[in-house]
């Protein structure tokens, strides 16, 4: 008669993942960020009264590999992350850390004065300056009549 250990069903699904993902290396296929859940790189979007910052954490990368662009209230901040230096690819027995070309793009809250928007990239961390646009207060439109 086989034995059934009794678990919480919690736990089982880590077990599942763990073993999924042994499956997959042992065939060599990697899939990036996966079991990780997040996205990269992980963003904050903070408001103050004249501006939003967002800020990443990209650490690894030179100001050069970073592309920030803003189109139609959206940002996106691309990169490369590049791998590790001093290990070749068959060498690796575990690996959690993403590397590659990622992409993030966020929906803006609210108008911005695109040609003020300022990067800084400073001890692996990109923070962008979004100074927000002055609310408008509503402007009487002429209405001009036909000839």
């Amino acid at each position: 008669m086989p034995v059934f250990r009794w678990r919480e069903t919690r736990s089982l699904l880590p077990d599942l993942e763990r073993e999924f993902e042994r499956l997959l290396e042992g065939v060599g296929f990697h899939v990036a960020g996966r079991g990780s859940g997040r996205s990269f790189p992980l963003l904050n979007l903070l408001e103050d009264a004249d501006s939003y910052v967002v800020t990443a954490e990209l650490p690894g990368h030179e100001a050069k590999e970073i592309e920030v662009t803003i189109v139609s209230g959206y940002l996106s901040i691309r990169g490369n992350r590049r791998p590790p230096a001093e290990a070749e690819e068959e060498s690796f027995r575990r690996r959690e850390r993403f590397h590659g070309p990622w992409q993030r793009r966020i929906q803006l809250p609210d108008r911005i004065l695109e040609e003020q928007l300022r990067a800084d990239y400073v001890a692996g961390i990109l923070r962008v300056t979004l100074p927000k646009a002055p609310s408008g207060q509503p402007r009487q439109i002429a209405v001009n009549e036909g000839p």
